[in-house]
């Protein structure tokens, strides 16, 4: 049996941000809208979890909040939700290269896995893949694209 999933666009300082949750969890946060979902368990609407997550994404934006607290449960691999969990370990304000995650979930020699999985999070932002950049401080791929990368760093204060 399918669930069903709520989706809610939602404005944001650099465009529009596109929220997916089920009744229970948030399941996506994405810049484009999401591809992979079958139209007939989509309801076009929002629900707790979605106004919840529009209520912390707005905070942080305004700059009054600095950690998440949702509900999340991204579809992945064991080794992908691995690296999320250890993404939202990397504190506001502070970046990590793909070598120090790597290190941080205990697999030193897995930098390029773990920028693999990185690039496999659904949830932008809330999970904060934004804050892994190159070894040697270079700011690297990002599903929304450098510039909002470069905007959400320069937001926690990362880069001037």
């Amino acid at each position: 049996m399918t669930s069903t999933l709520y989706y809610q666009q939602s404005p944001c300082p650099f465009g529009t941000l596109h929220i997916y949750a089920d009744e229970h969890h948030l399941k996506a946060v994405l810049f484009e809208p999401w591809e992979k979902i079958s139209s007939n368990t989509l309801q076009v609407k929002g629900n707790a979890v979605i106004e919840k997550t529009q209520q912390q994404l707005d905070e942080y934006f305004e700059g009054q909040r600095k950690e998440f607290d949702l509900p999340v449960d991204a579809d992945g691999t064991k080794f992908q939700q691995t690296v999320w969990k250890t993404l939202c370990k990397i504190p506001f304000g502070k970046t990590w290269n793909y070598g120090q995650l790597a290190q941080a979930i205990g697999n030193k020699n897995a930098s390029r896995a773990v920028g693999a999985a990185n690039g496999k999070n659904p949830i932008s932002i809330i999970i904060p893949c934004h804050r892994v950049i190159g070894a040697n401080g270079t700011l690297t791929g990002y599903a929304g694209g450098l510039k909002i990368k470069e905007w959400l760093l320069k937001h926690e204060g990362v880069i001037e």
